[in-house]
């Protein structure tokens, strides 16, 4: 089934085939291609959330068509055929002005979250439409990582978001990113602060010398939390004087359940979720190639048995690395280690 999420993929479409049969055409504007719609066979075509003149929606159900109707008073489109990028996220943020933010999608989308009942959605609808936002964010995210004709081998970092910009961990995590993206590695995080955005700013700066990955980690640790004025602004900063020759791409994979955090601005895909639980589980599955657990706290070692079960049951049919930085912190201070150390005892993850 071919899946069409742009106008000019569709009227391509539709001068090789004149035919819509087995095609899923999703989330456009299609009320100005009215004529090109009515002459062509309207059968086994399924439309999401397209916006339709009378007549051709008309058509389309006396063919047989699947017609999924667009949901009203949301912030964010439901059937959306692409990932974020941090220009859509934060369109309207103004560097010298933090307080700006508020105008950005990104936090539009949160506050209307909050208002609907954050975790606990408070009607049928806004529950139907986050999970149709994110089962469209998983259908972009396998789009962009499942290329038969450009397999990625693909990396996790895991770790703290309260891990500190201007802390010895958080350059590590970047300078760790920075590599693994030159030997080809696709990074992958969480999106959100702390080890996560340390991935995505290892990533800008591939390729390029460590006196200048050191002049944007001094930028940064003038804000070094995200619950500082200024952490959205000084990562602009960093943009701004620093812009890649050539940025390797990086997907961030955040969610609304802690929108309070916003996501990071180094990455160049953002697959951000509502559901917390599909977001953890989807980062770990796709991370084939191995997972760096840097430190964290709960949510870190929630994470690393989570991945443990993976591997132990190969239930995505491989056995990914796990890779933990800092052996006094993985063996002492959060004891993880000797225990899955133990559960792995015998197994291929050992």
């Amino acid at each position: 089934m071919k899946e069409i999420e742009s106008l000019e993929e569709l009227l391509e479409h539709l001068e090789e085939s004149r035919s819509l049969a087995d095609v899923v055409v999703q989330g456009l504007d299609l009320r100005g291609e009215s004529a090109r719609l009515l002459d062509v066979p309207l059968a086994g075509v399924t439309f999401l959330g397209c916006e339709l003149a009378d007549e051709v929606l008309a058509a389309a159900h006396r063919a047989g068509a699947l017609v999924f109707p667009g949901i009203p008073n949301v912030p964010y489109a439901p059937y959306r055929g692409r990932l974020y990028s941090v220009e859509e996220l934060y369109a309207g943020f103004e560097p010298e002005r933090p307080e700006s933010y508020v105008h950005t999608l990104d936090a539009r989308i949160y506050q209307h979250f909050l208002r609907t009942g954050g975790p606990k959605p408070s009607t049928i609808l806004e529950t139907l439409a986050r999970r149709l936002h994110d089962h469209a964010i998983t259908d972009a995210m396998r789009d962009l990582l499942y290329d038969v004709h450009q397999p990625r081998r693909i990396v996790a970092i895991m770790g703290g978001h309260a891990m500190p910009r201007g802390s010895a961990d958080y350059a590590r995590v970047a300078r760790i990113a920075r590599e693994l993206a030159e030997r080809g590695f696709f990074m992958v995080s969480g999106g959100g602060p702390g080890a996560m955005e340390a991935t995505h700013l290892g990533v800008w700066f591939a390729g390029r010398e460590d006196g200048e990955l050191d002049a944007a980690l001094a930028i940064l640790g003038h804000a070094p939390t995200y619950d500082h004025s200024e952490w959205l602004s000084r990562a602009f900063e960093v943009r701004t004087r620093h812009p890649p020759a050539e940025l390797l791409p990086s997907l961030s994979v955040p969610t609304w359940l802690y929108g309070h955090e916003p996501p990071n601005a180094f990455a160049t895909h953002t697959a951000k979720y509502f559901a917390n639980s599909v977001r953890e589980d989807g980062l770990l599955t796709i991370a084939t190639a191995g997972v760096v657990f840097a430190p964290g706290t709960a949510g870190t070692i929630q994470e690393v048995f989570q991945d443990a079960c993976q591997n132990h049951y190969k239930t995505v049919g491989v056995v990914s690395p796990m890779i933990f930085l800092g052996e006094g912190y993985w063996k002492w201070n959060r004891p993880v280690f000797p225990l899955l150390a133990q559960l792995a005892a015998g197994r291929e993850y050992a």
